[in-house]
């Protein structure tokens, strides 16, 4: 017994404390990568001296003679502060994840590689002009100065992710950035999702009312009656493969790159602001990351002269420009547009020869090129991918489509962004030189991909609006009109090139003063062409209108109350129209439902009310569409509120309501009594019983995700940046949630990812911010310092004068040539 003592007490005294001194050590080893605030070094290539201020805020304004000097200094600072969010990104896009993560991503590299999106990168890069090519080569000699610099004297020189998984950065090159700039328009591609749902209820034998019910058009829309797709594709009948919803997902990680993207933006004319001069709200929806997707700094070149150019807004970590903010002149904000650049056709293969599919003129050979994916910890996976004159091949077990198709055939993908000749990049580059409005629209002929809907606005008082982008014309004998796959082997369903830059969508100091887009239809009867048949429902910019609109003397604090404005719209219309079918009934909670009738549908996050409603809409729309939906249920489950309003409605396309798997005949009273018995059920499993304490807060708080840490515990609870979050899926300060995530389905995935608010009498008055905090090192007091501001609808002011700035600054970089 004695020795057993001695020994343990030999672990206390001694093992313990080295445990300790070695986490300790590690500790201060990691902490040592957070980005020091001064310093000076050299940059080869600077033409001379480069200042980097960081304010108060950890915001860096820099200073140089050249904009090739200051994209270089950007680079520089980006890789300090962002280099894993930056690295990831690029391995995302060259579809190399798998080098980082295993096997996991294996089904996302092989999407990637399928598409060829570096290749496509590269030729972009390739054809930029020498002027454009020079400040993308700039802003990379900066991201591999610091790539190749020594470090610190003690600590490591790369933040805890590339330590923990012992990754270090290969040198970047121009089209990586390239890449990292394709992947945003990844990002914002809706429309494939909704071709592979229309493809799935066709496979289901659902005719063309259903599928309206389903995926209806906005109000004023029209689009020509679906053809018979079953018959059009040869898509067969009968029972589906089994392995379907295995087979998506194995795409998990793709559908958190693919997470779609909503936005609100606006611009108000001088005669409707209290200064009279403009004033300009953007706020981009996207997926919620931590560290944030945008990185906010002031880029500054001083002229021989003594004069500045100034740009100041959100950058992307990676990229040379800042994508959405003001120069000294203009202000712009983007929300995208939504159009349809993606067309999926359908391809017969030879019954003789498995190497060739069919054309119009006959039988073609597949383009194949052999891949080859490097997998850490497992073995290297290969792959032909092959190529159709429509574009590539897409992976079989994509939304899993081999299993609704034809043995014999296989989708092909055409999609602007794989254009090898896409010069995007040029058009960001311009923002420097843009004086005015008509500057702006005129100068947005490179860009190619994603179509955005852009608002602006200048100090002479005028705005304006432009969506440019590559939009393919679609023949009018083509009556599927790009809502689902095509026949491959019909050239009526080809594109027949391009909408002329000169006839996208624009306008001018309109009548009423004022312009705003929300992802919804943002052209009228009278515009010539088509853009899509898929927008967003309009519950959004119906919000817009109604407090902007009509308003006079407005501020930059009357646009802020706007966005962060939580009134649901679409659930004033949905709530009641729900309850209607309840009432009278003596099997629904009657607490529940008084408290739902005297709902003001206001989704804040004390209420409890927010979360009633939105439990009650996730497991109504299960009860009524699983039965109908099968396989393909777990793709579309999400709020759709003008969906849900057919399937309870007096004509639709079925009887949604009615559960084809009971013998019984449900009706919409009795599935709604069901699913909100069900929505309280969940609630307390999550909650506890007590329902004083049940709040829209409680489960649906801000989830800002950590690639890869949100994954690992217990390094989740140290990478992820979570707040509480009001607001919801139809509301303009957005918090949208993943209704298929078992474990959290109410928490807020999507939301505002930046709020800008800019003042034309005064563009150092204009506000910014996004989610988490300047720094991507988690051991920075910078990592998530912004996130309680960005939650509570608050801001700061990023100013381009020095004297403003360099109070409270953190420090200053020199960089030298």
């Amino acid at each position: 017994m004695r020795r057993i003592i001695k020994g343990l007490l030999w672990i206390v005294f001694s093992l313990i404390p080295l445990a300790l001194l070695a986490f300790i050590f590690a500790y201060a080893w990691l902490a040592g990568s957070v980005a020091p605030a001064t310093g000076e070094t050299s940059i080869a290539g600077l033409s001379g001296p480069v200042t980097i201020t960081r304010d108060k805020h950890a915001v860096p304004h820099i200073t140089g003679s050249s904009v090739e000097d200051v994209f270089s200094a950007l680079g520089f600072v980006h890789a300090q502060e962002r280099l894993w969010q930056m690295d990831v990104t690029r391995m995302a896009g060259r579809g190399r994840l798998s080098e980082l993560f295993g096997d996991k991503t294996i089904a996302t590299d092989v999407f990637i590689r399928t598409l060829g999106l570096y290749e496509a990168a590269q030729s972009s890069a390739d054809s930029l002009a020498p002027a454009d090519r020079a400040k993308v080569d700039a802003y990379v000699r900066g991201i591999n100065a610091f790539i190749d610099s020594s470090g610190p004297s003690f600590g490591s020189k790369y933040s805890p992710e590339f330590v923990i998984l012992q990754h270090f950065p290969e040198q970047w090159t121009a089209a990586d950035v390239i890449v990292t700039l394709k992947l945003m328009s990844v990002t914002l591609a809706a429309n494939i999702d909704d071709e592979v749902l229309r493809l799935k209820f066709a496979r289901l034998g659902m005719n063309e009312q259903e599928i309206v019910d389903l995926l209806p058009p906005v109000e004023g829309d029209t689009p020509p009656p679906l053809p018979n797709l079953q018959q059009l594709l040869g898509l067969p009948t009968g029972t589906i493969k089994t392995g379907a919803i295995e087979a998506e997902k194995q795409f998990a990680a793709l559908s958190d790159i693919m997470s779609t993207g909503a936005s609100n933006n606006w611009v108000v004319g001088g005669a409707r602001t209290a200064t009279g001069k403009p004033i300009l709200a953007n706020d981009p929806h996207l997926g919620l990351t931590a560290p944030a997707i945008w990185y906010l700094a002031h880029l500054q070149v001083k002229q021989p002269n003594g004069t500045a150019k100034n740009l100041v807004g959100v950058t992307l970590p990676g990229a040379p420009l800042v994508l959405l903010g003001r120069n000294d002149k203009v202000a712009w904000g983007f929300t995208n547009t939504g159009s349809d650049v993606q067309d999926i056709f359908i391809e017969k293969i030879n019954p003789a020869n498995p190497d060739q599919y069919q054309a119009p003129e006959g039988f073609r050979p597949f383009e194949k090129k052999r891949v080859e994916i490097r997998v850490k910890g497992s073995e290297t996976v290969s792959f032909d991918r092959r190529s159709t004159r429509h574009g590539p091949v897409l992976p079989p077990e994509y939304r899993g489509l081999q299993h609704y198709l034809d043995e014999g055939s296989v989708a092909s993908l055409s999609w602007t962004v794989l254009a090898g000749d896409d010069k995007t990049i040029a058009a960001g580059l311009k923002l420097w030189d843009f004086a005015n409005v008509s500057d702006f629209q005129n100068g947005m002929a490179d860009y190619v991909t994603p179509m955005q809907s852009m608002v602006i606005a200048d100090v002479d008082g005028n705005i304006g609006m432009i969506a440019p982008g590559r939009i393919p014309v679609r023949d009018p004998a083509n009556q599927i009109m790009g809502r689902a796959p095509s026949p491959g082997w019909d050239a009526v369903y080809d594109w027949k090139g391009y909408i002329p830059y000169e006839e996208l969508p624009r306008a001018y100091n309109p009548a009423d003063n004022v312009l705003a887009t929300a992802n919804t239809k943002m052209v009228d009867a009278n515009y010539p062409h088509f853009l899509t048949f898929d927008w967003d429902e309009p519950w959004r910019l119906e919000r817009i209108k109604s407090l902007i609109y009509n308003a006079n003397q407005q501020t930059l604090e009357t646009n802020r109350i706007v966005q962060g404005d939580v009134y649901a719209g679409a659930y004033a219309v949905l709530t009641p129209a729900m309850l209607k079918l309840v009432e009278g009934r003596d099997d629904v909670d009657l607490t529940a439902i008084k408290q739902l009738k005297e709902w003001d549908f206001i989704e804040d996050r004390a209420r409890t009310e927010p979360l009633l409603f939105n439990a009650w809409l996730r497991f109504a729309t299960k009860r009524i569409l699983e039965d109908d939906l099968g396989d393909a249920f777990p793709s579309y489950w999400q709020g759709r509120v003008d969906a849900m309003m057919r399937w309870l409605g007096q004509n639709p396309g079925r009887d949604w309501c009615d559960n084809g798997r009971t013998p019984e005949k449900e009706s919409c009273g009795d599935v709604l009594a069901l699913s909100l018995g069900d929505a309280l059920k969940d609630i307390e499993t999550r909650l506890g019983s007590d329902r004083a304490k049940w709040n829209w807060g409680a489960l649906h708080y801000a989830y800002s995700a950590h690639r890869p840490f949100a994954q690992v515990s217990p390094l989740d609870k140290l990478f992820n940046v979570t707040v509480p979050a009001s607001g919801g899926a139809y509301t303009l300060d957005r918090g949208k949630s993943t209704f298929t995530d078992e474990s959290n389905p109410y928490r807020a995935t999507h939301g505002s990812s930046y709020r800008g608010l800019f003042d034309l009498s005064d563009l150092n008055q204009s506000t910014y911010i996004q989610t988490t905090g300047q720094s991507g090192n988690v051991f920075s007091s910078n990592y998530r310092d912004f996130a309680e501001k960005w939650s509570n609808i608050e801001a700061i002011t990023i100013s381009t004068d020095e004297a403003i700035y360099q109070d409270g600054l953190q420090g200053i970089w020199r960089l030298n040539p």
